[in-house]
């Protein structure tokens, strides 16, 4: 099964996750879920203080990433968003980013954890040599679910605020 198609996914603590890929008809469930993110989890994700996205902005997230990717949305036992995934690759075929962003209410349960664990599992089948995602340094949160999982952390040269964590995929 791709990442095109529909998946069950259970977390390490039991929650209940379906993963698809996001659709136009989607842009409402996406703007609720928006609402429940932290600004802080707003900032690790996008690297950015700007605020919920707008309507073209929740297109553009929407939207299937250029290359070989997909922009994924996972959906609650009580049918709300609860996270999104996206998982973006190079024309190469060499190298993948991630990225994922959580509802701040759901931390602690193993969503993070349990869909990077399926976008590394995707690169692979999809044959990136690595995997590889942009990090703010106070986002200790996913640093440290990236390091349980094995990913290597590099400085990035021009901003000492940032990291890139990457893991070797072949």
């Amino acid at each position: 099964m791709t990442l095109l198609d529909r998946e069950r996914l259970v977390t390490r603590t039991g929650v209940r996750l379906e993963v698809r890929a996001a659709r136009a008809e989607d842009e409402r469930a996406l703007a609720a879920f928006f609402a429940k993110v932290t600004p802080e989890d707003m900032r690790f994700r996008f690297l950015s203080t700007k605020g919920a996205p707008g309507h073209d902005q929740l297109l553009a997230l929407l939207e299937k990433p250029s290359g070989d990717g997909e922009s994924l949305i996972a959906w609650g036992e009580d049918g709300t968003v609860t996270a999104t995934a996206v998982l973006a690759g190079d024309a190469a075929g060499e190298r993948a980013e991630a990225a994922i962003l959580l509802r701040g209410d759901l931390k602690g349960q193993g969503i993070g954890w349990t869909l990077l664990e399926r976008l590394v599992s995707e690169a692979r089948t999809r044959g990136y040599a690595v995997l590889e995602s942009l990090e703010d340094r106070a986002n200790h949160a996913a640093l440290q679910v990236e390091n349980d999982m094995g990913f290597d952390l590099a400085p990035v040269e021009d901003d000492p605020t940032l990291v890139w964590v990457s893991k070797r995929l072949r």
